[in-house]
This record gives structure tokens, C-alpha cells and sequence, in this order.
């Protein structure tokens, strides 16, 4: 059966506090995970959360501040110590390099795993999976940044009333999937569009046409709010979200449930960020996330 849902490794900002780790979500997509921004302390988290080197299939980076990447040294040693049976794909801005290769070699360990290097230098697909194509976007901070979108192709849902009106059964739905035509009917006349799900990751950013493009029409946005409100001079000074600009761009792009994260060690009640987001008008499901935390992606209309 598959899985696709969150699982919140950390939700701090800058630096962990006495409940919050520094960043790390892994995202299970059917047989795959997906492991964004493994902050500080991830390998620990992981093995709290109940997440195995072997889930690890791609490793996304955003950026190369150190609550964003810290933690990548251990993942990759425990990746290679536990000798994972298949690729691991490593995705982060190129033009951070030599923060990748000190953090890959920062100490001595036995590589023992195929781990390919694939650096994002311009928007667009960097990878095509089964199930989904993965996608960066550039967003605005202080230092060069991506965020990460998986769309899932489009597929058919097969409608049994006008299969049964046009006298198909059994073996026929499948050859009309397949072929797209059986007897002079088409695909078209007994299915409808199912449409694919889509997950967007943005992190450390002012508001820019990135973050609108990553957001739109998404089943499932996690997102940064570092800020609330009533400090917005000091969000978009040091490149960074409150929860009202969060909540607007995912009520503007149509998402389903808004994950916001990110938070700075400042603010004492996590409420305050629902409330905000909730002013700003959407109306979706929403999450403030917290450590160690599972959320589903929702499933389709």
C-alpha cells in the first residue's frame, strides 16, 4: 500500500531550542523519502521519528545556512555505515559546492554507497520519477536558495457507469487503458482526468515569484514562517516569511493544507501562528508542525 505524508524531523529556526530540533522533514512518497534540509541532530530525530537510512532515496537542500545543513554530514555516514542497497541522490544549490564536499568529508568514514551529486543552478524538472517529477524554483534570501516541488503525472480514473453503456467489462478496461481505443471507443468517452498530487518545500525566503510558483494549486505546502506579523520590516530584512505572508500565498495558489514551520525561538506560543494565518484568510487545513509530528498528504477530492 502506498504512503505519501510529512514527517516532521525539526521546526526551528537558526538555532534548536529546549523543543525544537533544527530542520529536517522527510517526505514519504509511495516507496520513496525524500529528505529535505537536514538541520543539526537529524540522524537523532530520525531514529526518534522511527526513519531508517534505508528510507532515504534523495536528500534536497535548500541553502547552506547551518540549520539547514549541519546535519548532512551524519545522514550521508550513517547512509554509507549502513550500507543502503540503492542510489542516494543528493539535490542543493551548486554555487554552495565546497559547503556540500567539507560537510560529505568532514570527518573519515568508509564510503561504502553510491551517492550521486546532482547541483541545482537554474530553475526547472531536475528529476523524473514513477510517481513524480521533482522540480526547483529560486526564491530570495541572503544566500542562494531553492525550493522543491514534486507533481505527480496526471492519470485516469475509469467511470464504471459509462464502461457498463458501452458494454465494457474485464479484460477490456485494461486494453483501453493500455490502447487508448477499443471498438471505436475511446479512452476519453469512459474515464475522467484524475489529477496528480502535488507537495511543494520552501524554506528562508522573502516573498518572490518562486514561492508563488512552488505554491500553486498544491495538495500539500510546507513552509516557513519564521516571523509573525507584527515583525515583518524584520522578515524581509533577513529574507524570511511571517505566518500572514505564508498563509496569503497559499490561499492565493489554492492549497490544500499549509504546513507552516520555521519558527524563530522568539515567539512562545505556537498558537499565535494559526491565529495569524487564519486572519489572513485561509481557510484550508492547516498545521503548525512541531517535532516528530506525521502528516498525511491529503488524499484526492
Amino acid at each position: 500500500m502506498s504512503v505519501r505524508e510529512l514527517v516532521v524531523l525539526g521546526t526551528a529556526s537558526q538555532v534548536p531550542t529546549r523543543h525544537r530540533n533544527h530542520n529536517g522533514y522527510l517526505l514519504r512518497w509511495d516507496g520513496e523519502g525524500i529528505l529535505f534540509d537536514p538541520g543539526e541532530g537529524t540522524q537523532r530525530q530520525m531514529l526518534r521519528a522511527g526513519v531508517a537510512a534505508h528510507d532515504l532515496n534523495r536528500i534536497c537542500v535548500t541553502h547552506f545556512h547551518g540549520d539547514h545543513c549541519l546535519g548532512l554530514a551524519g545522514v550521508i555516514q550513517r547512509v554509507n555505515l549502513d550500507r543502503v542497497p540503492h542510489e542516494v541522490t543528493a539535490h542543493y544549490p551548486r554555487s554552495g559546492q565546497h559547503f556540500y564536499d567539507r560537510l560529505r568529508y568532514a570527518t573519515a568514514y568508509r564510503e561504502t554507497v553510491p551517492l550521486t551529486e546532482a547541483p541545482v543552478d537554474a530553475d526547472g524538472v531536475l528529476a523524473t520519477a514513477p510517481s513524480y517529477t521533482l522540480e526547483a524554483r529560486r526564491l530570495s534570501h541572503p544566500v542562494e536558495s531553492y525550493g522543491y516541488r514534486l507533481v505527480e503525472p496526471d492519470g485516469r480514473r475509469m467511470l464504471p457507469a459509462l464502461l457498463a453503456e458501452h458494454g465494457l467489462r474485464g479484460p477490456d478496461v485494461g486494453r483501453i487503458q493500455r490502447e487508448g481505443v477499443l471498438g471505436g471507443v475511446t479512452l476519453d468517452q469512459v474515464s475522467e482526468v484524475r489529477r496528480g498530487q502535488r507537495f511543494a518545500f520552501v524554506m528562508d525566503t522573502r516573498l518572490c515569484d518562486g514561492v508563488h510558483a512552488l505554491a500553486e494549486g498544491c495538495d500539500m505546502l510546507v513552509i516557513e514562517s519564521t516571523f509573525l506579523d507584527e515583525d515583518e520590516p524584520l522578515a524581509t530584512e533577513h529574507g524570511h516569511l511571517t505566518a500572514g505572508q505564508a498563509a496569503r500565498v497559499a490561499r492565493e495558489a489554492g492549497v490544500r493544507h499549509l504546513v507552516l514551520t520555521h519558527f524563530s525561538q522568539r515567539y512562545t506560543d505556537p498558537e499565535e501562528f494559526e491565529r495569524q494565518a487564519r486572519a489572513a484568510g485561509f481557510e484550508g487545513e492547516l498545521t503548525v508542525a512541531y517535532d516528530l509530528l506525521r502528516v498525511p498528504v491529503p488524499k484526492r477530492r
